[in-house]
């Protein structure tokens, strides 16, 4: 058996609107954001969700909080800091493009003070080994954080080439769906060269 992700990215913050790229900053949700988390909430009640896990950033901490409200009889929420977003180091909260011309060249190499995408891998491998030992097999968990975690979900559960994600990142979408395989092991993050 395997447990089954559902995956999505919080919703839009005041930074995205502003061209900013947050980081490890704890960003808020514009309003567009708060009717998008809300319609996240509808579009994924009633998933037979396990739980919800979210990133400990204020902004997917929040949009979980509006999408399953507590003591509203959905999944339990719960938090972990492993799925938060790159962090920047001293660029956090600079300009979005700055960010995305730099993000290949940041794949083994860190951020001025903060992490490369490869300590944003490990991380969330980090997580998945350990969410492999405390949920049931055949779960559906939901999981709301960022996008260097969802381009670490594609390398480490179906085979993408970090590098190439980061180069050209898929467009965003209302979720995405994988397989978490009760043997996995570590995928990419164990293979000599990874990401490269």
């Amino acid at each position: 058996m395997a447990l089954e992700l559902v995956y999505e990215t919080h919703a839009t913050t005041v930074d995205n609107e502003a061209g900013i790229a947050t980081g490890w900053l704890p960003g808020r949700l514009s309003p567009l954001g708060r009717r998008q988390a809300d319609e996240l909430g509808e579009r994924r009640r009633g998933g037979g969700f396990a739980a919800v896990y979210s990133s400990d950033l204020y902004r997917a901490v929040e949009t979980a909080q509006i999408a399953f409200p507590p003591g509203g009889g959905g999944p339990e929420l719960r938090q972990d800091r492993r799925l938060r977003e790159c962090d920047y180091g001293a660029l956090n909260g600079a300009p979005a493009a700055a960010i995305a011309e730099q993000r290949v060249r940041r794949l083994t190499d860190p951020f001025p003070g903060g992490q490369s995408y490869c300590d944003v891998l490990a991380a969330t491998a980090s997580f998945l080994r350990d969410l492999l030992a405390s949920e049931r097999d055949g779960s559906r968990i939901l999981l709301i954080a960022h996008s260097a975690n969802r381009w670490s979900l594609d390398a480490l559960l179906t085979g993408a080439r970090l590098r190439d994600v980061l180069a050209d990142p898929p467009p965003w979408r209302p979720g995405w769906h994988y397989a978490l395989p009760a043997d996995w092991s570590g995928g990419e993050v164990n293979r000599p060269g990874a990401g490269r």
